[in-house]
């Protein structure tokens, strides 16, 4: 049973609550406390309270009823880069500085920046951005890792990282403006817990763009290709980082669209990764400020 945030859109509640979703009875049940609670916790004491909190659940809503958030609150979003050959190309495909790209997939330290705040990412079927001061827009599937307090992995949900490709070719200082802005990262639809998703070493995930009731671009990719190992990756992370509430870690995409496509507002963006769900949003351009 994946652990989620949520809304009553029925009842127009700005209240995002924290629950269980079972998908065989098609019901969300509350608990009563936070993920950023939770991600302070130990494993073993962090079982137990979950163990405790599905027993006294809040309240229980049917499915339909209830609009999925993304399952972050206090937590840093952080993403790895060029971490399948195909990030690789791409990356080198749109740069200036073909060399970086080639240097980093092959060496020891991992490339890692910051994504997100809690507070800026978007849930499923909520709208996500295209940057008005940009020209190449992509959308970037990635299997993307809760993490707690203690760096321990807690369980698995699906992100979009999405990137502006025309300003982070122009330089490759321009990284941030490229992947940091208004609802540029997506989340969802919920978190598998690990006891319930044990390997995610070969997982399938895929993505379709929708545009005009058409499908105008689509891929499969395994995370059996990804270049790091996920535990490698978060330990680079914790290296001289805290997060006292824990942290969400997107791992990179092996999925780019070629260099014609760009994505336009109104496209239709799911991505599915077995095991866990799907996330489903559409793209929006963004006003300039």
């Amino acid at each position: 049973m994946p652990l989620c945030r949520f809304q009553l859109h029925a009842t127009g509640s700005e209240i995002v609550r924290l629950g269980w979703v079972d998908q065989e009875q098609e019901r969300v049940y509350e608990l009563s406390d936070t993920l950023a609670h939770l991600l302070r916790l130990d494993g073993q004491e962090r079982l137990r309270v979950l163990g405790e909190l599905r027993r006294s659940a809040v309240a229980t809503f049917p499915l339909r009823s209830v609009v999925m958030r993304a399952p972050v609150d206090e937590q840093e979003v952080w993403a790895a880069g060029v971490t399948y050959e195909r990030s690789r190309d791409a990356r080198i495909e749109e740069s200036t500085q073909e060399e970086l790209y080639d240097r980093v997939y092959d060496a020891e330290r991992p490339e890692l920046f910051f994504k997100a705040p809690g507070w800026r990412c978007v849930g499923d079927g909520q709208p996500v951005g295209i940057r008005a001061d940009s020209t190449w827009d992509v959308p970037e599937p990635e299997l993307t890792v809760v993490i707690d307090a203690g760096g321990e992995i807690v369980g698995y949900t699906i992100g979009n990282d999405l990137s502006s490709r025309s300003i982070e070719g122009e330089n490759a200082l321009y990284l941030p403006q490229a992947k940091i802005y208004h609802a540029s990262c997506a989340l969802g639809p919920w978190i598998v817990l690990r006891e319930e998703l044990p390997d995610v070493s070969d997982l399938n995930i895929s993505m379709v763009v929708v545009r005009d009731e058409q499908a105008v671009w689509s891929g499969t990719v395994s995370t059996a290709s990804l270049h790091r190992q996920v535990e490698d990756l978060i330990a680079y992370l914790y290296r001289a980082l805290t997060f006292p509430s824990g942290a969400l870690l997107m791992t990179g995409t092996g999925l780019v669209p070629p260099a014609e496509f760009t994505l336009q507002s109104g496209d239709r963006v799911a991505i599915e990764i077995e095991g866990i769900g799907k996330l489903t949003n559409r793209a929006l351009r963004l006003e300039s400020r």
